[in-house]
């Protein structure tokens, strides 16, 4: 990833934060000479110096055939949103894009059956949780011979994160009057995600 010091992020805490509020992750990995890309959830743990990713595919996909040992690269896009020049008040910009994105990348290991399991439980935990007050969907409710049936068709993975960086790029390289102007100017386009970048820029800011 391309980090300009100013949008750079490192600390793992705040990757692992930002990973668990946008978890779901387009994977790449080298295939018979090409590169292929899969989309999934992810589960992130602290283990170890950047964490542990795990996630599972449908066994049809190409990337459901990685052996371990195979690197493969993770990349989660979160906020995202068109900067327009009217809004700053230096009258010499132009336009840019302002938006959130962390990589990491590491060697998969195969799960076996009950780590898959484990797997499937952690994730929908996760997600269930964010749904509060309702009460959490949990697997016991999958009857024994269909959940057998579902984990025979998916294969899950696990990645020791090698490596793990932000970019969080939200005009730190601009005046505080034009980080103003631009958090105004996303507040008013309205949209979800232009409000969900000026609420980072307006964190960034304060932080």
């Amino acid at each position: 990833m391309y980090r300009p010091p100013a949008f750079a992020v490192d600390d793992v805490d705040t990757l692992h934060v930002f990973i668990r509020e946008q978890p779901f992750a387009t994977l790449a990995a080298m295939i018979d000479g090409a590169v292929q890309f899969a989309y999934a959830p992810v589960v992130i743990a602290p283990d170890g110096t950047n964490g542990v990713a795990r996630f599972h595919l449908a066994a049809g996909n190409p990337l459901a055939r990685l052996a371990d040992g195979t690197a493969v690269r993770l990349s989660f896009l979160g906020a995202n949103a068109y900067v327009s020049p009217d809004w700053y008040e230096t009258p010499t910009r132009v336009p840019t894009w302002n938006y959130l994105a962390v990589e990491g990348q590491g060697a998969v290991r195969r799960l076996d059956r009950n780590e898959l399991q484990t797997l499937l439980i952690d994730l929908s935990a996760a997600e269930e949780t964010k749904l509060l007050p309702k009460k959490p969907w949990t697997i016991d409710k999958v009857p024994a011979e269909r959940l057998a049936a579902l984990l025979n068709a998916i294969a899950g993975f696990s990645v020791r994160l090698e490596t793990l960086d932000g970019k969080f790029k939200l005009s730190q390289n601009t005046t505080a009057a034009d980080i103003a102007g631009v958090v105004c100017g996303l507040d008013a386009r309205g949209d979800a995600a232009s409000r969900a970048v000026a609420e980072a820029m307006r964190d960034t800011k304060t932080a």
